[in-house]
């Protein structure tokens, strides 16, 4: 793809903005940057792209910007709907996102992992199992270093392991991974997407461009996932629930069972090729650091697409017992007086709530909120009544989440974290967990759930001190 001397627009200055910009701007791209923001939001991100020499346009976009155009780029906050980008399309400006244009320049296999949740954890074991099988790993996408850093350092790796969230895969047009893996689809980001359908299309864009002898790995348990995924010309690995001809994964007590039939003949080697040896072995998850059922679910998803790309089940095995688990995502943070402190930050939707909350076998104090994306917080309503004792509120959801479910639960309003925790411990029973998953996003109160995450550490860490 020859970028020199064209004139490039990338909208949106965030880490994978800055990637895109410097990427294109080595190569000799006549490059714009637009961002929505004032100049004072921006602090850093401004001043770098000034040292690399870049143009920044700040504030409502302008179409004559986007009009003058040979390419745009989206970075994957920006949604591709918004008029300039769609004026711009129907006048025949080529618009893709940042996977897309990554992509053009990838040799490698690439695995790509998305769902609505589990996206993360599923594509950090992944990466590690690979590694540990002896492979050179690049891992990132929507973690991490973002796809155009990866071949902006003009590394070679074996393997490239990509989280993908449906902003990007909005935004694909020749993407092609040799492995895509879909977790699940629920409810998410109603606030960008006109409905659920529209959402649910997203996902299933991962898929968009495999071909025969490509994998596809697929939650066997999810009706949706099965619906969707009917026309696909990739072979299919299930996991979770297999029925009488699938090929997977399934789950039974401490063991994950692989069932593989015998490789069509063909003229190729590939993924297919490399499962046959896997038949029948299993894997022990006995010694598993993660909670929850979901949890065995994103693992038997990550050992299949790595016994696809060419692992082997001990080195799998290996990998598996190693991982500790991501930050954020049911992390532990203390017990105090033989109450645990959870943080599950990630949880930005109803059914990340649903899976955390069911991963606890103990009673649970809950606390939720933040900026509401649309989700539906009925559904919470029976895994409250059976494990929830009390429910924390916080954020500009707060009022919604009440609303929905005080009739199913005692509810405290608070404002801010440190509120939550001391009323959490202040209504709690030892033996009991306090549990911060929000069910919404951050950005009401903090620049990212990460952020957000801290915050509930930081907090646990003085609420400790102030009681010792």
């Amino acid at each position: 793809m020859e970028l020199a001397n064209k004139t490039i627009i990338v909208v949106g200055l965030g880490v994978t903005g800055i990637a895109l910009a410097r990427f294109l701007k080595k190569r000799g791209a006549l490059v714009r940057v637009t961002d929505q923001a004032a100049e004072g939001a921006l602090g850093a991100r401004a001043q770098k792209l000034a040292e690399m020499g870049i143009s920044l346009e700040l504030g409502p976009h302008r179409f004559q910007t986007f009009k003058k155009a040979e390419l745009i780029v989206l970075s994957p906050g920006v949604p591709h709907t918004i008029e300039p980008v769609l004026r711009a399309k129907a006048r025949g400006v080529p618009v893709i996102g940042e996977i897309e244009l990554a992509s053009r320049f990838i040799n490698e296999p690439i695995l790509a992992v998305t769902g609505t949740n589990g996206k993360t954890t599923t594509t950090e074991i992944l990466g590690s199992m690979l590694k540990n099988s002896g492979f050179n790993v690049f891992v990132g996408g929507n973690i991490g270093t973002p796809l155009i850093g990866y071949v902006d350092t003009q590394q070679k790796a074996d393997f490239i392991v990509a989280e993908l969230s449906s902003f990007q895969l909005d935004t694909i047009d020749t993407f092609r991974p040799r492995i895509g893996v879909l977790l699940n689809i629920t409810a998410d980001h109603l606030d960008r997407y006109p409905n659920f359908d529209a959402y649910a299309a997203s996902k299933i864009r991962i898929f968009k461009n495999q071909q025969p002898g490509d994998i596809a790995v697929l939650n066997g348990s999810d009706p949706l996932v099965r619906f969707l995924t009917k026309p696909l010309k990739s072979t299919k690995l299930y996991y979770a629930s297999l029925n009488d001809e699938d090929k997977g994964a399934v789950i039974n007590g401490t063991r994950i069972w692989f069932r593989f039939s015998a490789p069509k003949k063909q003229n190729h080697s590939g993924p297919e090729t490399n499962l046959a040896a896997c038949d029948q072995s299993f894997l022990n998850v006995s010694k598993l650091k993660l909670k929850g059922r979901h949890n065995l679910e994103n693992a038997a998803a990550a050992a299949l697409a790595a016994l696809a790309a060419g692992a082997l089940p001990q080195t799998v095995q290996q990998a598996l017992n190693r991982y500790q688990g991501a930050a954020h995502r049911l992390e532990h943070i203390d017990t105090i007086h033989g109450v645990e402190f959870i943080n599950d930050s990630k949880a930005t939707n109803v059914d990340a709530v649903i899976r955390a909350v069911e991963s606890f076998s103990k009673p649970v104090v809950l606390i939720m909120g933040g900026l509401d994306k649309g989700g539906n917080f009925q559904a919470l309503r029976e895994v409250l009544v059976r494990h929830v004792r009390k429910l924390i509120v916080m954020g500009k959801a707060a009022a919604l989440i009440e609303s929905a479910l005080g009739d199913a639960v005692p509810i405290i309003p608070v404002a801010s974290m440190a509120d939550a925790v001391k009323q959490a411990y202040r209504v709690v029973s030892p033996g009991s967990v306090i549990l911060l998953s929000p069910g919404c996003a951050s950005f009401d109160m903090y620049d990212n759930y990460a952020q957000r995450g801290e915050d509930f550490r930081n907090t646990v860490e003085n609420f400790k001190m102030q009681l010792s």
